[in-house]
């Protein structure tokens, strides 16, 4: 699909798989409905960025409990909550560009 559109990116499906750009992998957790929202605003909110992302969901409600996880839908990096419950593209776009710079 093209990037011109926002789209939820499919379990291990890799957005700017082509370049060579630092790899960031995620998870989304949350219901159904809610990480599906999440990874679209992502894959919006980051496209532009010089970065690849893959995008693992973590359905288990339990597993993502004892994790830590409080909202719906929570994004994970590297063990640590990037970002709990749907936040703004703008604020997407703000947290890569500090990883992006920490990398």
């Amino acid at each position: 699909m093209p990037l011109e559109y926002c789209y939820p990116l499919k379990e291990g499906e890799i957005l700017n798989e082509d370049k060579s750009y630092p790899l960031f992998e995620v998870t989304i957790h949350g219901s159904d409905t809610n990480r599906v929202k999440l990874s679209k605003r992502l894959v919006c909110a980051i496209k532009h960025l010089p970065l690849r992302l893959k995008i693992h969901y973590q359905k288990d409600t339990i597993q993502s409990i004892e994790k830590g996880v409080a909202k719906d839908p929570t994004l994970e990096y590297n063990g640590k909550f990037l970002a709990e419950g749907l936040i703004s593209a703008e604020e997407i776009t703000k947290i890569f560009e500090n990883l992006l710079n920490k990398h």
